[in-house]
């Protein structure tokens, strides 16, 4: 597995001014990572959480389509073997701006939301990665009516 992703990063995306610095690709796929847990916490990643995902990522990230589907499926495979949050939400916060963190939390927001049911596992998981990321609960509370108010819109 850890010869997919290396293979990925290498020769996959080309580096931007922005990638050449240490760690961008791997921030990329633990906030990738982290997305993917949201999507499983309901136990059903539906098709509108995976769309909803993928135009994610390749919004934030410049990727194509394809791209940004090889990028999910290496997060997902980092969700199936990793043991807690802590090892993505740890390389988030130290590395992430407060404008990132929120605006991770309004993408993590519109994936829960995606399927149309925010579940109770969802909301929960959603408070613990805000507070592992050293978000307030205002900011979360902030990206959660923006998102709400699109999907009324």
């Amino acid at each position: 597995m850890i010869d997919s992703i290396k293979s990925f990063f290498d020769s996959s995306l080309v580096p931007s001014a922005e990638d050449r610095d240490l760690g961008v690709k791997e921030l990329r796929l633990a906030a990738c990572s982290l997305l993917i847990e949201l999507a499983y916490a309901d136990d059903d990643f539906t098709e509108d959480e995976r769309s909803h995902l993928t135009l994610a990522v390749q919004s934030q990230y410049g990727l194509d389509k394809d791209d940004a589907e090889l990028l999910i499926k290496l997060a997902e495979l980092e969700h199936r073997e990793a043991i807690d949050l802590y090892q993505f939400t740890r390389l988030i916060k130290n590395n992430y701006s407060l404008k990132q963190k929120i605006l991770l939390a309004e993408i993590m927001c519109g994936l829960v939301y995606a399927d149309g049911d925010l579940s109770n596992h969802e909301e929960s998981l959603l408070r613990k990665v805000c507070n592992l990321l050293d978000l307030s609960p205002g900011y979360l509370a902030d990206a959660k009516r923006r998102v709400e108010k699109n999907i009324d819109s």
